[in-house]
């Protein structure tokens, strides 16, 4: 249950104008880590360079000792240990996965909170077992609508003591095409103490605040849940009195690969005069992509990139590339993406109080060497 301790109501603070990156702002940076953007040059993204947001403490667990439980309007409630769900049939899925804050920092006037640029996300092939197997097994009772999802950190968020939790609709959590997976893999191995070891939930195509991590309990139930994660946290809101609406699937979105080599201070790349390629990768959790369009003069023009072939992986990102010839001088590159609902990236500034799918369009500096 949330115990409120404290000022429940106080909405997330955004920071005053000119206001910088504040210590409390900078010891969330240090422990949360976004994943270097040259490492978009891989198809699936090692362990170690995959993104990591953590709400509370990375919480101390054995495999031994864990269970997972399936409880609440069940007919047949469950209560399993890792080495039993490692000895089901297992699913593997290669997942984009991305943060719901990512490109906060960017904003203005910048909400207080892990402040990311863009590097808030990463590709991981995650192996286990599908929610919907175990929801039928379990049997969901007459009138059950929706699944609540509690990991084992704990911690205060703006007055509120509480498990980190989170819920689906049921309908989702069955649906076969949804894909929700409670993994015990990434990447052939099992799941990192950061990551979520030893299950997690994988919720494909939805920013990762839903693919709840330590995952210990599953709970069904026929109202909505209310707990703060859901009902006061991750909501698109403009004004602290609306309630807003709820943060689901990812926006489309294009990242550049760092072209040429970086100033250390910064990060303006540096590159050769001639013959170049821009290459990247773009993903949108809506539907399929459509097309990537780069800019190689902030904007004023823009090119349809090379879009690889979406292939068997459909909640992964895509490759994409264009030549590009480089002159002397200073170039602002840009790339956007859309997909095949005709959501596009903007390339002004969308605005919400918590920061949340912000996906204006990447800006990369870029300054050409004079030939010789």
């Amino acid at each position: 249950m949330d115990a409120r301790i404290g000022e429940v109501s106080t909405p997330a603070r955004l920071a005053a104008p000119a206001e910088g990156i504040g210590r409390e702002e900078l010891a969330l940076a240090a422990r949360n880590h976004g994943m270097p953007l040259e490492a978009l040059r891989h198809e699936v993204t090692p362990p170690g360079l995959h993104y990591v947001l953590v709400h509370y403490d990375i919480p101390y667990a054995t495999a031994e000792g864990w269970r997972l439980t399936v409880r609440g309007r069940v007919r047949r409630p469950l209560s399993l240990t890792v080495g039993e769900l490692r000895e089901r049939p297992a699913t593997t899925l290669r997942v984009t996965m991305e943060c719901a804050g990512n490109g906060r920092a960017r904003l203005e006037p910048r909400p207080v909170s892990q402040p990311w640029l863009v590097e808030a996300v990463s590709t991981a092939e995650w192996t286990g077992v599908p929610l919907r197997l175990l929801l039928e097994e379990a049997g969901a009772g007459p009138g059950s609508a929706h699944v609540v999802f509690t990991g084992a950190d704990h911690g205060v968020e703006r007055g509120v003591e509480q498990d980190y939790r989170r819920s689906l609709p049921l309908a989702t959590a069955l649906d076969p095409a949804a894909d929700v997976l409670v993994a015990h893999t990434m990447n052939g191995a099992p799941l990192p103490p950061q990551h979520g070891f030893p299950l997690r939930l994988v919720v494909p195509g939805w920013y990762g605040m839903a693919s709840v991590k330590w995952l210990r309990d599953v709970q069904v139930q026929d109202s909505p849940f209310t707990g703060f994660q859901q009902a006061e946290a991750y909501r698109f809101r403009q004004d602290p009195g609306e309630e807003g609406e709820p943060v689901t699937v990812m926006a489309p979105r294009a990242l550049l690969v760092p072209p040429g080599f970086p100033d250390f201070m910064s990060r303006t790349r540096f590159v050769r005069p001639g013959p170049q390629r821009i290459e990247g990768r773009a993903w949108s959790g809506a539907a399929a992509l459509a097309a990537v369009e780069v800019s190689t003069d902030d904007g004023r023009s823009w090119r349809p990139a090379e879009l690889e072939p979406g292939g068997p992986h459909r909640w992964a990102w895509r490759g994409w590339s264009l030549p590009w010839t480089a002159g002397p001088g200073r170039h602002v590159l840009t790339a956007r993406a859309t997909d095949e609902q005709g959501w596009t990236q903007p390339v002004l500034q969308p605005w919400n109080r918590g920061g949340f799918g912000n996906n204006l369009v990447q800006r990369v500096d870029v300054v050409c060497l004079e030939a010789g």
